[in-house]
This record gives C-alpha cells, sequence and structure tokens, in this order.
C-alpha cells in the first residue's frame, strides 16, 4: 500500500550542480520544480499596508511592546 503525500519545500541551491540533479530528477518526473517569484521587501510593505485599515499610535505601539515585554521578563 502506498501513500502520497503532497509535500513543499523551498530550497535554495548553493551549488549549481545541486540544481542539474534538480532539474534530473523533474525529467525523471519524481518532482516537480515551480519557481516563485522573489518580493521585495516595499512590495510586502506596500501589499500590507493596503489591507490595513488603519495604522496603530504611537501610545498603542507602546503598550503592545510594554505588555510584551511583561510577558517575556514578567512584570515588575
Amino acid at each position: 500500500m502506498y501513500l502520497w503525500a503532497m509535500e513543499s519545500y523551498q530550497v535554495d541551491i548553493l551549488n549549481p550542480k545541486a540544481l542539474k540533479l534538480l532539474q534530473d530528477l523533474a525529467d525523471l518526473k519524481l518532482i516537480a520544480l515551480n519557481k516563485t517569484e522573489e518580493k521585495d521587501f516595499m512590495d510586502v510593505v506596500t501589499r500590507i499596508r493596503k489591507k490595513s485599515k488603519s495604522a496603530p499610535n504611537l501610545e498603542e505601539i507602546t503598550q503592545w511592546v510594554e505588555e510584551a515585554r511583561d510577558q517575556r521578563y514578567g512584570a515588575k
């Protein structure tokens, strides 16, 4: 009995020989290679800003930071 698991991995190729091996496996229909597009940092920031209804003010940010510090280090 075979269980097929469709899993995805992101692989950073450090050596061109590794790319050749992956291409050979793809040619044998053992794996599928899908190139992903690289996202520029500012593209991600712009996308997040578009989804945001409003930006937090300095007081809200300060409160969140203080709460996180209290949770991490304990309230003094």
